[in-house]
């Protein structure tokens, strides 16, 4: 087992989560098995009540584990699945030994921060490849001594660091300043780490001036100060790494058994980064649709108020009193505590309609899971007053009381669904709620259906399975800007 330790200086949000998913990702493509795990300093067990302006997305896994949008990087950089294990916490870590303590396992012993929590962090990341965190934090200090500790029990060509650090460049002179990774560095080495790699973010390339003086201040050879820039898309960075050399330095530094044949899987990713996809923008020409989660509950809402005449119709959740509650909540999922009470993670919804149009996006099987994050849910008492005028309940949960998938019937797409299809979507596997959205803006659902949900005559969608190669075909197909005057 080889492990790569990322971490982070100067700031948070440096883009440790981006260089760990990215190194993954290129080791991935040189036919490495790969996978991750998060190390948060916050004393919460997990990120289920994380406010979003200050943490972005909380992402959901298979098991139910809210964590960290990096885990959700790392599985759509990497198209693996993880678990609620690979997101640690200072919080899960205190919990486990307090935990320990009160079943006596520590008897006669003084429970103290680094001597208990350093073997339960060991014992959790051992059998796993990559982490984050932040040095500098007071409550990540158990971390880094950790992890000072396990580079000797690993051994020096089984364990890498990379330290992520800022090259501000002021505006005033438009010089890159070196001293805020230095005294980052510093205060690493300080602590029993030495990062062999140097990973700068800048806004511009590194003048080579810069690099050098990096490389001298901070005892590693120029070669291993990497420079990552602004670049328009987070799927460039790969390929930023893969220019530097960055696989060449592992192939030797871990002695990995790596070729130097092309990498085919990046290749891919160029052609995905090089047609700049995620800037291109469709303007919709049809009343096309997708509500997901809530977005699923108010689509009902609305139909309920518009076409059945019910004015009141509402959420529970936005008024109790309300005569038509066409969305309620699910009481098994609302005991009274917020943290992870929710209906979560990987469910399987059974299609009831041979005609469904996400069913043939799908694939055409009889269900699929997807990940939930929900306490409320469509009425099933009023399902079929909906149903009878024209909302159709194509997809139900395994015991058939939960409305996953409504459509409405005589349209050419508008589609809502109570999971979260954006967890499992991937970039060059996306997901089909949303591609089906895509297409049908684009005039070209019916085209995709009609070849069997074939872009091409060399790539077919539903053929790709979740363990399926992520440099499978690319689809040569282009979505048309729609000008509208």
């Amino acid at each position: 087992m080889k492990y790569i330790l990322v971490t982070g200086g100067v700031i948070s949000g440096i883009g440790k989560g981006i260089i760990a998913s990215s190194v993954g990702t290129i080791l991935k493509s040189s036919n490495l098995h790969v996978t991750s795990i998060k190390i948060d300093p916050y004393i919460n067990i997990d990120a289920g009540t994380f406010s979003p302006y200050e943490h972005g997305e909380v992402f959901v896994l298979d098991d139910g584990g809210e964590v960290d949008l990096d885990l959700g990087n790392y599985e759509r950089f990497l198209d693996i699945r993880l678990t609620k294990d690979n997101n640690l916490t200072t919080g899960k870590i205190y919990q486990y030994v307090i935990n320990k303590e009160r079943r006596g396992d520590y008897l006669g012993k003084t429970v103290q921060d680094i001597r208990m929590m350093v073997p339960a962090v060991l014992g959790s990341v051992e059998h796993l490849a990559r982490l984050g965190g932040t040095v500098g934090d007071i409550e990540s200090m158990p971390f880094v001594e950790a992890f000072r500790q396990f580079q000797f029990k690993a051994k020096r060509e089984n364990f890498c660091n990379i330290h992520v650090s800022l090259v501000p460049q002021p505006n005033a002179t438009g010089e890159q300043k070196t001293k805020p990774t230095q005294n980052s560095v510093r205060e690493l080495r300080g602590l029993g780490l030495s990062p062999d790699l140097v990973v700068c973010r800048c806004t511009t390339p590194l003048d080579t001036s810069v690099k050098e003086k990096i490389s001298m201040f901070c005892h590693v050879e120029p070669q291993q100060v990497i420079c990552v820039h602004d670049v328009s898309s987070i799927y460039r960075v790969p390929l930023l790494l893969e220019e530097q050399g960055v696989v060449d330095y592992f192939r030797r530094r871990l002695d990995l058994p790596i070729g130097r044949q092309p990498r085919r899987m990046l290749m891919k990713w160029k052609e995905m980064a090089d047609s700049d996809i995620l800037s291109w923008v469709v303007f919709f020409f049809s009343f096309s649709f997708v509500g997901v989660c809530l977005g699923m509950q108010l689509a009902v809402v609305e139909f309920a108020r518009e076409v059945l005449g019910w004015k009141d119709a509402n959420s529970t959740e936005f008024d109790p009193k309300t005569s038509h509650p066409v969305v309620i909540d699910m009481p098994e999922h609302n005991p009274g505590q917020m943290g992870g009470t929710m209906r979560l993670g990987k469910r399987r919804t059974i299609f009831h309609s041979q005609n469904s149009v996400l069913r043939k996006l799908y694939g055409g099987q009889e269900y699929v899971e997807e990940r939930h994050r929900h306490r409320y849910e469509v009425n099933p008492e009023l399902r079929h007053e909906l149903h009878s005028r024209g909302l159709a309940f194509v997809g139900q949960d395994t015991e058939g009381e939960r409305m996953e998938i409504v459509e409405l019937e005589d349209h050419p797409y508008f589609v809502g669904v109570q999971y979260h299809p954006e967890f499992t979507s991937r970039p060059i596997k996306p997901s089909p709620p949303y591609f089906g959205l895509l297409l049908a803006s684009a005039g070209r659902l019916s085209q995709y259906l009609d070849r069997g949900c074939r872009l091409s005559p060399r790539d077919t969608y539903s053929d790709r399975s979740e363990n399926s190669s992520p440099d499978a075909e690319i689809a040569e197909f282009k979505l048309p800007v729609i000008n509208h005057e």
